[in-house]
């Protein structure tokens, strides 16, 4: 959430970031009621200060023991036009709250503006993507091959968009989450297992909603959703909380199972494992300082690709525009590793800066040297999604003999094992 001052000083640059992020918040509602609300304090206000001192001549009046009826009876009128007005405050706040929450956080002067994935911009490559001497697999033909990825049973137990990880896909997607959980956790992030259910109030904190209510899976009778990422009960953790500043930066990881309906992504990569309902992830979540947090981005997604690097998967770092740039994020970066089966770079990590953007919807502050409470700023990452890192692994990994090879990081956690062969079905 934007700061209402910073919006009501700057109703054009709000403006323009709704238009840049394809939104369509209403600045001038949130301005309209905001007149409103400081229109309604004023009047209280004045109108209290109008009770006291006829109560102070109330008073006096019957010390002396002189007729104050028309007073009292002027401020029993008086009193029931504040309780009125504290009614109609009540209403506007909501209403204000309301605009407030649909209006997107402010995007980076560095974010290129731009509303198509053709104006995000690579700003790192690394490894070669080198062509292969033969045709490569895709990664659902090499899951049937080696029976390690059943789509058939996953759309006969839940339907379309799922799949199953049998025999070495889930031994491999074990050894995947090890590994990237040692390295995070070697490198100062705590662990965290956190609960995959979620209040509203949560999901509001992180900016999920009500901006994705209608990507999320709702449990109506009990009012939780399904989280659709780690990042939304680990940034929770400290809602309604003043950290000791010496405790910045607070690091933290966490693995959990995800859940999105894709609303609106129909006929979209639908193939295999690249798309689905329900994935497993394992989230990096930053808690900063707010004169660091861009120092701070930039940790991450180094963090983050250490993973990708550590498996020797070609990659590249896209910085992306306002347009493909999340609701609640001020700066982000996205990971795309090579897959050489689908022939295309996919997705594994999105890297962002929220500044105070959440932590102002969660009311999570730190106090500074002078007493000072002020808001923290929030970072997130993918260290990293699995789905799409299973496919590459297999397909960039797969022989011209008809193996599979496992990278050298992943071979402690298999027991050695070096290659997935057709004896392993």
């Amino acid at each position: 959430m934007l700061d209402l001052k910073f919006v009501r000083e700057n109703p054009e640059l709000v403006q323009k970031a709704i238009e840049n992020k394809n939104e369509s918040a209403d600045v001038g509602k949130v301005l309209e009621l905001d007149e409103k609300r400081r229109a309604i304090i004023a009047e209280v206000e004045s109108l209290k200060a109008l009770r006291n001192k006829v109560s102070e001549q109330i008073g006096i009046k019957k010390k002396n023991k002189e007729d104050a009826a028309d007073e009292i009876s002027r401020m029993k009128e008086v009193g029931e036009k504040i309780s009125g007005l504290d009614n109609d405050l009540r209403s506007v706040n909501e209403a204000l709250e309301h605009h407030l929450l649909r209006i997107p956080n402010i995007p980076h002067e560095s974010v290129p503006v731009g509303c198509d994935e053709e104006s995000n911009v690579t700003v790192k490559e690394w490894g070669k993507v080198v062509p292969f001497e033969f045709e490569p697999l895709p990664h659902w033909e090499l899951g049937e091959k080696f029976d390690m990825i059943d789509l058939s049973a996953a759309a006969g137990i839940a339907g379309s968009g799922f799949y199953v990880l049998k025999g070495m896909g889930a031994t491999l997607q074990r050894a995947l989450v090890s590994y990237m959980m040692d390295t995070h956790h070697r490198d100062g992030f705590v662990e965290i297992v956190p609960p995959v259910l979620s209040n509203p109030m949560a999901m509001t904190g992180t900016g999920q909603l009500p901006k994705l209510e209608d990507d999320m899976y709702y449990l109506k009778d009990d009012d939780y959703y399904l989280i659709p990422t780690g990042e939304v009960p680990v940034t929770n953790l400290h809602r309604e909380q003043i950290i000791a500043e010496e405790k910045l930066p607070i690091n933290y990881v966490a693995f959990t199972s995800c859940f999105r309906r894709e609303a609106g992504a129909a006929g979209k990569d639908t193939r295999g494992m690249l798309r689905v309902h329900q994935f497993d992830k394992v989230e990096l979540v930053k808690i900063v300082h707010p004169d660091k947090s861009y120092d701070e981005l930039e940790t991450l997604l180094h963090q983050a690709e250490k993973i990708v690097q550590g498996l020797n998967l070609p990659y590249r770092v896209r910085l992306l525009a306002t347009g493909d740039l999340s609701f609640a994020a001020a700066k982000c970066y996205d990971i795309e590793i090579w897959s050489a089966g689908v022939g295309n770079f996919l997705e594994v990590s999105s890297v962002s800066n929220f500044l105070d953007f959440q932590a102002r919807r969660m009311n999570t502050r730190f106090r500074d040297k002078n007493g000072k409470p002020r808001f923290v700023h929030t970072l997130n990452g993918s260290g990293v999604a699995l789905p799409r890192l299973i496919a590459a692994v297999m397909e960039n990994y797969q022989t011209d003999y008809g193996t599979i090879v496992i990278p050298e990081v992943l071979r402690p956690y298999m027991n050695g094992q070096a290659e997935i062969t057709d004896s392993d079905k």
